[in-house]
């Protein structure tokens, strides 16, 4: 009977020791904070924004919400980390903007967190330049072609897919100097326009583009405006445009990895002499390349 009794006492000796060692591990499980960084580190208005995010516990999924913008997020196994793409609109004002976090665990909720990511704001300069007048002030005949042509953007750039394509680092589609800065605000023949919602390189006719990173090409046609345009989508709502091209050599529809000739530049369009138009649109807002060029994004 006694020893029957002694193993009683080690039995429930033992429940509580392993009782309160599963508390002490939700303890600290709950305890752990989420951890949320950001590149750049002073995102400014037309920054784009790459989130890093480690989750407290694991989850199957993440998602977010940034500038009334649903982002999405994957997962690197080398990191435990989740990442998202992401931008700061040019008219933004300073002020620190919420990240709301939402973790999902199989079907059910894996936690939610809010991180306060502050802006700043970025000066951009002034610039004046001389255009054909019909650039300007299109003639009445022309008007037809700039509104199918609007609409047709439209569609496009309101389908991309919401699976992410990129991977690595972005590269510069030449190697040739920066010849117009993205945000200026630009004066056309005297006529104030909106700002400038790209990178200008300044590359010979006939200069080799290359991709950013991989994607899909949604257009690849030429336009009044814009020249022949090459479009990528790269998923996660972001798309990367490359303009004035004297030939283009890829087709819609087509996959293309990082570094891919897609053409060669010329001065097709609106231009005022042979360059690349390199641009950058995250959901709806165009964003600065360079800040994407600089990012130390990881391959996924």
């Amino acid at each position: 009977m006694k020893s029957r009794a002694c193993f009683q006492v080690v039995v429930i000796s033992l429940l509580i020791a392993s009782v309160h060692a599963a508390a002490q591990t939700a303890a600290t499980a709950r305890a752990t904070p989420w951890h949320v960084t950001w590149q750049p580190v002073r995102p400014v208005n037309g920054s784009v924004v790459l989130f890093r995010v480690t989750a407290p516990k694991a989850i199957s999924s993440l998602r977010g919400t940034w500038s009334d913008r649903e982002v999405s997020f994957r997962f690197d196994r080398a990191s435990s980390s989740w990442y998202a793409m992401a931008g700061v609109g040019l008219n933004a004002r300073a002020g620190t903007y919420p990240l709301r976090l939402e973790g999902l665990e199989g079907n059910g909720p894996g936690g939610d967190f809010t991180a306060e990511v502050p802006v700043y704001i970025k000066r951009y300069p002034t610039t004046a330049l001389s255009v054909a007048p019909g650039f300007v002030e299109p003639p009445a005949e022309v008007q037809p072609r700039i509104e199918e042509e609007a609409a047709l953007k439209k569609q496009l750039f309101s389908e991309v897919s919401p699976e992410a394509l990129w991977s690595g680092r972005f590269v510069a589609p030449v190697t040739t100097a920066v010849s117009g800065v993205f945000g200026s605000a630009r004066t056309l023949n005297g006529v104030k326009k909106s700002q400038h919602q790209g990178l200008d390189y300044h590359a010979a006719v006939g200069t080799t583009v290359r991709a950013s990173n991989r994607g899909t090409v949604i257009l690849a046609r030429g336009l009044y405006f814009e020249g022949n345009c090459v479009v990528i989508d790269h998923g996660d709502g972001l798309l990367t445009f490359y303009m004035h091209l004297s030939e283009i050599k890829v087709k819609e529809g087509e996959k293309v990895s990082s570094g891919q000739e897609l053409g060669l530049t010329g001065e097709s369009g609106r231009v005022t002499g042979p360059h690349l138009h390199f641009a950058v649109r995250w959901q709806g807002l165009y964003l600065d390349p360079q800040t994407l060029i600089a990012l130390n994004a990881p391959s996924l």
